[in-house]
């Protein structure tokens, strides 16, 4: 009857799951101790002789004095029984061969023969079992010799068993009483018990080590042991390349621009370069085309920040630069010290660091000073107080400083102009014109005998508060309007003498900068950069997205890239020409995306559930399907296109059929058994199986032609080939997690199309380029930095030769030129795209 449970059904209850989950653990280690003996019985009954399994009183067969040991067994080696008590618990002992080192698999399996061990471990917890008597790998054992027997009369029945025939059929008896134990526990796993070993302990815990040596591989992350198996081709991992690869990574074009959330952040330089930041990236942009023309143009990159840039002043040299930092942490959680960079435009070489240890929270604002040609450096940090400290460039050296206990509130900007008036843009949409005044003594408190500023004339430029006003070489002034998104133009006296209007799906304006001739530009709270002019308009030349990336998607045939956010819009970019072939509204937010092997049709994942099939050309949704209401982490297509596969975080894979065009899809089945939610997959070259990574951890694989059906034996997917490779765990790529990682310190891993070099994205804003494949224990990789935020997604290009990576909350898009051997070369030198000059621009540690 239902009801409240009892005071003491609870402890009861819990106790009752400690126990049955202590009995699954030792079920579990019984199955691998039975798989390890049931692999040694296969060996001594199809390779050992009758003469190596005597007993005590049972001579050798005459003439057969010597030992034939089993295939991939050293000649040294000789099996033995070791009888412990009475001879029915006979048992062979094995150790591992003092061989050279590395690990073997031995031969390949006799046609016909199956080679997987009949009970095996769950490669990212859990067990599984492929059915009764299925026998185990060869791996490189050594049994240990046998004591000596007397020889006694052999017997020679066929009605009964020989003493000789005895120990033989027992131990076959125990091998048959395994893998009925296995079936069992394959049952088991069907009524949906997933992972005894919750909780195996550390790396140096002995439980769940029953692992047959050449065989597999183990990793712990948060203590869980994950085996892999090693394919049949690698006989020894000291065969497997090692070192980082011949190929690096050249930063090759970074898209969009931090507008959104911070001010003064667009300039011109003198060489005509614009400059601007985003993410840990100072862009140093020359335009190309003419005025409210194409983008093109080109970029370089300063490189030496460790973490975001927030705000930027040019010296009035127009060369120099310096750049502020906010405050971070390292990997290891240490924090990182808000600090300015003083460096050449020119030569991208930094000149003086700045205030290291002296700001809190970071870099608000700059100013260089004017009347003496740039000596001095005004700082203004993030603390509370808002402190003002004044420095001498030349040496680094702070010379004053004061609270700023009045935070201005009201006013977002101002600007100076020839006669020495300020005109100063406050939230209401005001212009206000500050002019000296004489001092006037006979007012108590008004100046005394200094002069004073008040306000000498005022206009209602804009609705909503003004986030820009830009000085022109012709003395009119431009304001930028946040709500009404306007431009206008002012004269003398506050004159308005001309305006446009920007778009919306720009965003407001946030910062102008006077370009060449009559040239603005323009940078917009929805992180884009126009260029034009007040009479013609503007057209965009660098766009980006304006809140966290996850989704990426490359073309199957093209130099063209797909991304999505939680910004709901869908991108696709063109990596030829750096600019954005277009971009639609998803309503919702799109976590992950991936294209038909035709390109025609590109299928996206939103975060409830719905996936669509967008048409590329037209930009049409073609399909709208809803698996579940949890979000989609990632969507797939077999590499003949014909399937559809869908992981959820309900952790189901859904799996549709394609037509040929991509246009249309049905429910062909789904993908069961994982115990969390779905984070990777990959189809297989033949479009048949499925490999698939979960939120704990497992690596599951999946017979999508043969019904959906879990493949319970792993081992038998170790040769298979993998048409892509995402999945963040797998024997190919284990070797790319860092010692002691908890799990998260991976986000997105992408193997190159010439299965070359693997590309990961890790949680502490690096992208990293190891050799595949990648199966040592901590091994060495090219690191780059640049993002500000965690690396959510890394792809390959179609024909390898750039790599794209998304940041995450600082919203960047950064393009990678892949150059050495694998790669396409070296960028051509060419004045519209030089490569970065910093010392920080080659990050390969």
């Amino acid at each position: 009857m239902d009801g409240a449970a009892g005071p003491g059904e609870g402890p009861a209850r819990e106790a009752l799951q400690s126990l049955s989950q202590r009995l699954r653990v030792q079920e579990q280690e019984m199955e691998l101790v039975k798989a390890a003996l049931a692999e040694a019985l296969r060996l001594l009954r199809l390779q050992v002789p009758p003469s190596s399994l005597q007993v005590s009183g049972t001579p050798a067969p005459p003439g057969d004095s010597s030992f034939a040991a089993p295939p991939g067994l050293p000649p040294t080696c000789t099996p033995s029984l070791v009888s412990r008590g009475t001879q029915t618990e006979t048992e062979v002992e094995f150790k591992t061969s003092p061989g050279p080192p590395g690990l073997s698999n031995g031969p390949p399996a006799p046609q016909g023969a199956s080679e997987e061990p009949s009970g095996t471990q769950s490669e990212g917890g859990g067990s599984s079992s492929s059915g009764a008597g299925s026998p185990g790998p060869p791996g490189i054992l050594r049994p240990l010799q046998p004591p000596q027997r007397a020889d006694t009369p052999r017997r020679n029945s066929s009605s009964s068993s020989s003493p000789s025939e005895r120990p033989r059929q027992k131990l076959s008896r125990k091998a048959i009483s395994s893998a009925n134990l296995l079936v069992r526990s394959g049952s088991t796993e069907s009524r949906g018990g997933k992972d005894p070993l919750s909780s195996p302990g550390g790396p140096g815990s002995r439980r769940s080590n029953y692992n047959l040596e050449g065989i597999s591989v183990k990793m712990f992350l948060r203590g869980r042991p994950i085996t892999m198996y090693i394919p049949s081709g690698i006989r020894s991992l000291e065969e497997l390349p090692s070192g980082p690869p011949p190929e690096t990574l050249c930063l090759d074009w970074v898209y969009g621009y931090r507008g959104r959330d911070s001010r003064s952040n667009l300039f011109v330089l003198r060489s005509g370069e614009v400059v601007y930041f985003i993410a840990c990236v100072v862009v140093l942009y020359r335009p190309g085309g003419g005025p409210g023309g194409p983008g093109g143009g080109g970029q370089r990159h300063y490189r030496g920040h460790t973490d975001c840039v927030r705000c930027l002043a040019v010296h009035p040299d127009g060369v120099r630069v310096a750049s502020g930092q906010t405050a971070g942490v390292d990997k290891d959680g240490k924090p990182l010290q808000p600090v300015v960079h003083i460096w050449d435009s020119e030569t991208l070489l930094k000149l003086q660091e700045i205030g290291l240890g002296a700001f809190e929270r970071g870099v608000g604002a700059l100013a260089f000073s004017a009347a003496d040609q740039g000596a001095f450096l005004c700082v203004v940090d993030d603390s509370n107080e808002h402190m003002l400290s004044v420095w001498d460039c030349s040496r680094g050296v702070k010379l004053a400083e004061i609270k700023k206990y009045k935070k201005p509130k009201f006013i977002p900007c101002f600007v100076f102009l020839p006669d020495g008036d300020i005109l100063t843009g406050d939230s209401e949409g005001n212009i206000l014109t500050w002019g000296r005044s004489a001092s006037d003594s006979k007012t108590p408190g008004r100046g005394g005998a200094k002069e004073t500023y008040g306000i000498v004339a005022q206009a209602h430029a804009h609705e909503g508060s003004i986030f820009a006003l830009c000085l022109q070489r012709d003395g009119t002034v431009l304001s930028g309007g946040g709500r009404d998104r306007r431009l206008v133009q002012w004269g003398p006296g506050l004159v308005a003498l001309q305006e446009a209007e920007i778009p919306e799906h720009f965003g407001a304006v946030r910062a102008i900068a006077e370009g060449l001739g009559s040239e603005l530009l323009v940078g917009t709270t929805k992180n884009a950069l126009l260029r034009g002019d007040l009479a013609q308009g503007f057209s965009p030349v660098i766009q980006g997205h304006t809140d966290e990336l996850w989704g990426l998607c490359t073309h199957p045939s093209q130099n063209r890239f797909l991304t999505c956010g939680h910004d709901r819009q869908l991108c696709l970019w063109d990596g030829e020409s750096h600019a954005l072939a277009w971009s639609i509204d998803l309503k919702e937010t799109g976590l992950c995306a991936d294209f038909h092997p035709s390109g025609a049709v590109v299928a996206v994942g939103l975060n409830t559930g719905r996936w669509l099939v967008l048409d590329t050309e037209t930009r049409e949704i073609v399909s709208d399907v809803i698996d579940g209401n949890e979000q989609l982490s990632v969507v797939r297509y077999s590499p003949d296109g014909l399937y559809l596969a869908i992981g959820s975080h309900d952790n189901v894979i859904y799996i549709y059929s394609v037509s040929s065009d991509g246009a249309k899809s049905s429910r062909f089945g789904r993908c069961m058994g994982h115990s969390s939610f779905i984070t990777h997959l990959d189809w297989s070259k033949d479009g048949n199986f499925i490999m698939s990574n979960s939120g704990d951890y497992e690596i599951l694989y999946w017979d999508v032609a043969g019904g959906c059906k879990q493949l319970k034996n792993r081992y038998e997917s170790r040769d298979r080939e993998w048409a892509t490779y995402t999945c963040v765990l797998g024997f190919h790529v284990y070797g790319v997690w860092p010692d002691g990682s908890d799990g998260t310190d991976i986000n997105s891993l992408c193997r190159s199309h010439n299965e070359r070099v693997v590309a990961v994205a890790d949680d502490f804003c690096k992208v990293h380029l190891f050799q595949y494949p990648c199966a040592r224990a901590k091994a060495p990789s090219r690191m780059y930095g640049g993002h500000g935020s965690h690396v959510t997604s890394v792809r390959f290009t179609h024909d390898d030769s750039h790599l794209v990576s998304l940041g995450g909350k600082d919203a960047s898009i950064f393009q990678w030129r892949v150059l050495g051997a694998g790669g396409a070369g070296p960028a051509p030198a060419t004045p519209s795209r030089t490569p970065s000059l910093s010392p920080a621009s080659s990050l390969d540690v």
